[in-house]
């Protein structure tokens, strides 16, 4: 493994242990110029590849899902091993579809019924860029669909 400070592959494993969910091993490395680090090893079941809206696919980027929920949930209070048991339960859902193709639509609704029930305000965020909100109205008239749903 090479390091992320030095850029030389001298690492050894410090201490190595699976994921709360059993889907990765999680190893604390240590390379020879002292700095630490932690890679996670995954089953890479197949290659999935993301249909975009405009028809153009791209191969699933697990660590571009990641970047996104973490910024919808920036500031919550959610520890990073819940957050990162629903990244790796939203990969392996899409990985059972049993399809090499998925939609964007698919990945963004699977996201959201995820966050609605983890975080609402995550959920609120995550939507506002899926659903691409452009001017205030827009978000008042998702909330209150979201309120509507709840009173009944």
């Amino acid at each position: 493994m090479i390091c992320s400070i030095c850029k030389k592959g001298e690492t050894s494993v410090v201490d190595s242990r699976p994921t709360e969910d059993g889907t990765a091993i999680r190893r604390r490395r240590l390379c020879t110029c002292g700095a630490r680090f932690t890679t996670f090893e995954r089953v890479q079941y197949r290659e999935l590849m993301v249909v975009k809206k405009n028809g153009r696919k791209s191969v699933f980027d697990r660590d571009k899902l990641s970047k996104s929920i973490y910024i919808a949930l920036k500031k919550r209070p959610i520890d990073t091993e819940t957050i990162e048991k629903f990244i790796s339960q939203v990969s392996r859902s899409l990985e059972e579809i049993g399809q090499s193709e998925i939609s964007t639509n698919t990945i963004g609704t699977m996201v959201m019924d995820g966050l609605k029930d983890l975080d609402p305000v995550g959920y609120v965020r995550f939507a506002s860029v899926y659903r691409n909100f452009r001017e205030e109205k827009d978000f008042v008239q998702f909330v209150d669909k979201l309120n509507v749903y709840k009173k009944t």
